[in-house]
């Protein structure tokens, strides 16, 4: 046996992040999801697949709430940055719509087409292209969540530090790239050293956005990990963050959470906000 990773050999190393596979049948989870999340496009007033660059994935979508100067919640979907679409994930919007928030859905191109480098700029374009309100959405000035599940978790803690976030929620976020690039998950990120040094979120902890870290407390125990220890190292430098785990929630229940404007992750983030 080669140990690659804390006391990990590949198979062990594969196996700790393979998150479909810790769950009974993700093929029906996820057709679950797919299927409400076109129930929301064809009950909610949306523009779809607004621009923000050139690549044929650089898009999002923009779902209004309906209340005048609301605030706006951005979320990147999950996939480990080589799978899935925002439209697998679109049912998320629910609970933010309902607690009072624009949402807008962002799309990335993924892997291997893109590069580890090209993703995290295709969000800062994005995040750049909502701060001078291209689209005349109306949100310019306003407070912006950023968020995102597992790959998009990464994301949103990579960008915490956006002049247009107020606040942070990556959930189940992966924020130490070294493992990810000794697994299965490499074969298609094709992960440099300079890749995992620089985009490595849990080595970086900078001045940012208030920080909401969540994760269920039913995931894989890396993923658990990867939360904990991002959690404490913003709070060890000074920044202000909190972690939640989410009860009885899998990798993928943690989004049904999100759905729900009386969840746990949209009350943490209320109460964050109210101190």
């Amino acid at each position: 046996m080669t140990t690659l990773y804390r006391g990990m050999d590949r198979a062990t190393l594969d196996a700790a992040y393979d998150n479909t596979a810790a769950v009974a049948d993700f093929p029906a989870i996820l057709a679950d999801f797919q299927s409400r999340s076109a129930l929301l496009y064809a009950s909610t007033p949306c523009r779809r697949d607004l621009r923000y660059g050139e690549r044929p994935r650089e898009r999002y979508d923009w779902i209004p709430c309906g209340k005048t100067d609301a605030p706006t919640f951005v979320f990147i979907h999950g996939g480990y940055w080589q799978n899935c679409t925002k439209e697998d994930f679109a049912f998320i919007a629910s609970g933010p719509l309902a607690s009072g928030f624009n949402v807008v859905l962002a799309e990335y191109t993924l892997a291997p087409e893109a590069s580890m480098s090209q993703i995290v700029g295709e969000i800062g374009n994005l995040l750049d292209h909502l701060a001078a309100d291209r689209d005349h959405l109306g949100s310019a000035g306003r407070p912006l969540v950023l968020s995102g599940h597992s790959a998009g978790g990464h994301l949103t803690a990579q960008h915490r530090a956006h002049p247009v976030v107020s606040t942070a929620l990556p959930i189940s976020p992966l924020v130490d790239l070294e493992p990810i690039s000794l697994s299965w998950l490499d074969e298609k990120l094709r992960l440099t050293a300079q890749e995992i040094q620089a985009y490595s979120p849990l080595h970086h902890i900078g001045a940012g956005a208030p920080t909401l870290v969540a994760v269920g407390a039913a995931e894989l125990p890396e993923l658990v990990r990867h939360a904990d220890e991002y959690a404490l190292a913003c709070k060890v430098s000074g920044q202000t963050a909190s972690l939640v785990h989410v009860p009885d929630c899998t990798h993928f229940s943690v989004l049904e959470d999100l759905a729900r404007a009386d969840g746990v992750l949209l009350g943490s983030l209320a109460e964050m906000a109210r101190h």
